[in-house]
């Protein structure tokens, strides 16, 4: 079946936005191609192929990971297992190692990329929970011309939903600030083994502990799938704050999850009561795990996929 007539591998990014213009809606973006050969197969017929695919992943600034010792750059192209093998971000943006070790099999990390992983616009993202988490912005040049950084929760609009038309904008990078002193991330997720590895709630948290390591002076923390949309448990972030770092935040935090986070029951994923007594189980998963990471100073990541 011929779902695509051309296929073009621009040099630069600007390059990709005049051959997705010189199309008028008839091309696409790909990079690793795991979510969107997919959506074709199941969207397209033979009598109906895409015009064009424009293939980013030779764009060298969408294919970088770059820092300058407080901030990391991401190119969207970048991905999952570069990530993983990357050891700044093990030890300091050790979530997003976590979650984008556990994305598909050793085949799709391979080819897979964090950038396909946002544009695709669904709230169950690993890569794109943890992201939230570290308060990723993501740099997008529009059709138009413009190039902008956005807060990462800006590009989404409802599952599946994003606000890149992916016929004529570029997603090009993420930045976020790296974990100093005092500060770690974790990630868990809990997923279905049977068929589809489809997750049934993943979380991502970053933490800063007080001078003394103590107790908790900030926090950020993403679960989902809850919502249509990946965001911030701003009052699990609230109930955090000020408490000791021990099993008494913990408590606190699972407390204000069931008072705030209600996910709903989903046929492919688990039961609404089911995923409501797992996000307790995440958090005392991955609460303590944070905790020991920012008094230590290091992190190794855990769970990580062989790739």
């Amino acid at each position: 079946m011929q779902l695509w007539k051309e296929y073009h591998m621009p040099a630069t990014v600007d390059e990709a936005l005049a051959l997705l213009a010189s199309y008028d809606g008839r091309a696409r973006v790909i990079a690793g191609g795991t979510d969107l050969l997919i959506d074709m197969q199941y969207n397209r017929s033979e009598a109906d192929p895409l015009s064009a695919l424009v293939d980013v992943t030779g764009i060298e600034e969408m294919t970088r990971i770059v820092h300058d010792g407080e901030t990391c750059l991401i190119g969207a192209a970048v991905t999952h297992a570069a990530v993983v093998k990357n050891a700044l971000l093990e030890s300091r943006a050790t979530c997003l190692v976590e979650s984008c070790g556990v994305v598909g099999g050793p085949q799709v990390r391979n080819v897979g990329t964090l950038g396909g992983n946002v544009a695709h616009a669904l709230p169950a993202g690993d890569g794109t929970t943890s992201l939230v988490a570290l308060a990723a912005e993501a740099e997008v040049a529009w059709a138009d011309g413009r190039r902008e950084w956005l807060p990462i929760s800006e590009l989404f609009k409802g599952p599946g939903q994003s606000a890149l038309d992916s016929a004529r904008d570029v997603l090009v990078a993420f930045r976020f600030r790296l974990c100093g002193p005092g500060e770690a991330t974790a990630f868990k997720r809990i997923m279905r083994p049977q068929g589809v590895a489809l997750p049934v709630l993943g979380c991502a948290m970053w933490v800063r502990l007080d001078r003394e390591r103590e107790s908790v002076a900030d926090a950020r923390v993403c679960i989902g799938p809850i919502g249509s949309v990946p965001s911030r448990a701003a009052a699990v972030e609230a109930a955090l704050r000020g408490q000791p770092a021990d099993n008494s935040a913990v408590e606190m935090a699972a407390q204000a999850a069931r008072g705030s986070l209600h996910p709903r029951t989903s046929k492919y994923r688990a039961t609404a009561e089911y995923r409501e007594m797992m996000i307790e189980t995440l958090l005392q998963q991955s609460l303590p795990l944070a905790f020991q990471r920012a008094r230590a100073g290091a992190a190794q990541a855990e769970g990580v996929g062989l790739s």
